[in-house]
């Protein structure tokens, strides 16, 4: 049986897309390349849970 593909959640990209050689992480979304790579084939729960570890990293920055 396929997958089917989640469409439903947007991408967090901004269009800034430049890896930061010190975080390996775009500086625009805040994720690096594997969670850049996999974001079509993640499932709605997936998508989620990256995107509360983005809010993290954002949230860890600024501090």
């Amino acid at each position: 049986m396929l997958q089917e593909l989640d469409s439903t959640i947007p991408s967090p990209c901004t269009s800034v897309c430049q890896m930061d050689d010190l975080t390996q992480l775009c500086i625009g979304c805040q994720r690096n390349i594997d969670e850049i790579r996999d974001w079509v084939i993640m499932t709605g729960e997936e998508k989620k849970s990256l995107l509360n570890i983005i809010e993290q990293r954002r949230t860890s920055m600024v501090a």
